[in-house]
């Protein structure tokens, strides 16, 4: 299916021309047909050779309705944009040109309607004019008569060729459907109707409107029952019955925490670089007050009088209800951060003005973000830029990556000490202002390791008072490797509480209990010895083996069992394990 908007001034043929092309008449409301102009917007369907379905979005042209035409142009992709024979350029029009070209809508039909009224030629040549300026520059024109048919073969022709330009949109996306009609059928629910711009939803899915979810209990796309619908595409939903009162025009159904709700939004502006303090943004059928601030040449940052489900890349209207002026905005960043001080809305200017839309430059200008915020965003999956850290859900950009691995380094030389060396991971996550310790363990590069959950600095050397009591403990073992000195040589020796601790956390030595202190390779050595004996042994046998006492032998076969090399039996004897 394929989705167009109309644009143009008031009494133009906007409608009529659309009745020509569908046989439908998209004036739904008694009012509109007593007036003879549209008040709401209007959808009718028809079928092309070559493309298939293709529904209408017809919006009312008279200046007191333009918020609702801003709603029905603003998530079709292609318009018509229809002038009268018969009738200079209007202003309608003209805004209607200029909110399109504000979208960066690029692909549409010039239509000069009324062609048995008056010659075509002079309003043709003024509308090929006014369009140069503007990114329909390059659309097609085609001269009408709705009232004799006469073009209209022509213009169902370059309908066709403008659809075949357009994009096709991810039917994998995350959904956004910005409502812009709500009612009530008795015996039914109530329905809303909008234009899914890109995914795929169906009966039963449910979807998120502001903080509440709502299912889809029936699914209608034009006037026909479907189980599933890709974009793009007009859609009816039958939501039920009780329903939030946040469900109405306006508002957007979206994949449920898939989209952030922003009320801070920095954008880069399109067809002007000054704006005023309080215009209105248009986006989808959404419209609001803002609150504006310039930041720098061609940038601003909009406070929101509501949140709205914004994406990176998002292109919407900034419109000034006093002089109907209009600005095209895009938006860069739907989650900036906080400023203050003097200078930095320049300075932030500038950033935006670098940033390109990549994964990486994401990456680079937020430093750590949740993965998920990446879709948040509405940033293309694909792979993480080379040297981009990832921990715990969280992620850290390689530049931000590089300069925390130097600080870290920094931060661990100078609060190590002999006895307590390093750093804990959550101290170091602290100072480092990174959210999750699990980070640190992932930032951690050579000259640093993670030890039992401290960052420190690998060294082959030992400080002089850890050395001087080591070398006495591998002097007692010498000849004896488990008979553990007790308590009054280690005092001896100089290997007190805190010593023993540093040198257990360094891998030199193997503190098995409180007092009970060996050499490392005594484990090995100990499951050496232990598999010559017959399997299951006793505590005695192993003690024998080991020539030491019941003081050493109870926890180091208590080691034994803890890291796997042993597996303790109900009848408190034990076995080797195997190796793996």
């Amino acid at each position: 299916m394929h989705v167009l908007a109309t644009a143009g001034h008031v009494d133009h043929g906007k409608s009529t021309l659309v009745r020509a092309l569908t046989d439908t008449d998209p004036d739904r409301l008694e009012e509109e047909r007593r007036r003879g102009l549209s008040i709401e917007l209007g959808y009718c369907w028809t079928e092309l050779a070559g493309v298939g379905e293709v529904a209408f979005v017809d919006v009312p042209g008279h200046e007191r309705f333009i918020t609702t035409a801003l709603a029905g142009v603003g998530p079709a992709p292609a318009a018509m944009l229809v002038v009268a024979a018969d009738d200079p350029w209007m202003p309608q029009a003209a805004e209607h040109l200029r909110a399109l070209d504000a979208l960066g809508v690029e692909h549409g039909v010039l239509v000069v309607t009324r062609a048995d009224l008056a010659d075509p030629e002079p309003v043709l040549a003024r509308a090929r004019d006014e369009l140069a300026r503007t990114t329909l520059a390059d659309a097609p024109a085609v001269v009408v008569s709705a009232r004799t048919g006469t073009g209209l073969d022509e213009l169902r022709a370059s309908l066709v060729e403008v659809i075949q330009a357009l994009p096709v949109p991810d039917p994998h996306s995350d959904v956004r459907v910005w409502i812009d009609r709500r009612f009530h059928l008795h015996g039914v629910g109530t329905i809303v109707t909008g234009t899914l711009g890109a995914g795929t939803i169906g009966v039963g899915d449910a979807l998120a409107v502001d903080d509440d979810l709502v299912r889809i209990r029936s699914l209608e796309s034009l006037g026909r029952p479907r189980n599933r619908v890709s974009g793009i595409a007009r859609v009816a939903l039958n939501l039920g019955g009780r329903l939030p009162d946040s469900l109405r025009r306006g508002n957007a159904l979206v994949t449920p925490d898939a989209f952030l709700a922003a009320s801070l939004v920095d954008v880069r502006l399109i067809g002007g670089h000054r704006v005023p303090k309080r215009p209105v943004l248009h986006i989808g059928s959404a419209h609001t007050g803002t609150l504006t601030r310039s930041l720098g040449d061609g940038f601003a940052r909009l406070r929101l009088d509501r949140p709205l489900p914004l994406r990176v890349g998002d292109r919407a209207i900034l419109r000034d209800p006093g002089n109907r002026e209009i600005w095209g905005v895009e938006v860069l960043d739907p989650a900036p951060p906080e400023m203050s001080g003097r200078g930095t809305a320049v300075e932030r200017g500038r950033a935006l003005a670098a940033y390109d839309g990549s994964l990486a430059a994401e990456l680079s200008r937020r430093d750590v973000l949740r993965a998920s915020m990446l879709r948040h965003l509405g940033l293309p999956p694909g792979p993480l830029p080379a040297g981009t850290v990832s921990a715990n859900g969280w992620l850290v950009g390689p530049d931000h990556a590089a300069t925390v691995r130097t600080r870290l380094a920094a931060l661990v030389s100078e609060r190590s000490t002999p006895l307590e060396p390093g750093v804990p991971t959550a101290t170091a996550a602290h100072l480092l202002g990174l959210p999750d310790p699990d980070l640190v363990g992932a930032l951690v590069s050579e000259p640093l390791r993670l030890d039992r959950g401290r960052v420190v600095e690998v060294s082959d050397e030992l400080a002089p008072e850890l050395a001087a009591p080591l070398a006495e403990l591998q002097s007692e073992l010498a000849d004896a490797p488990f008979a553990a000195p007790d308590a009054a040589t280690l005092k001896q020796i100089g290997l007190d509480t805190r010593i023993a601790a540093a040198l257990h956390r360094s891998g030199h030595l193997l503190r098995v209990a409180d007092g009970v202190l060996l050499l490392p390779e005594a484990e090995d050595l100990a499951v050496e010895l232990l598999m010559h004996l017959p399997q299951p042994f006793t505590v005695s046998q192993a003690r024998r083996a080991l020539r030491t006492s019941r003081r050493v032998a109870l926890p180091l076969l208590a080691h034994l069992d803890a890291t796997g090399r042993t597996l303790r039996l109900p009848d408190d004897r034990r076995r080797v394990r195997p190796k793996p």
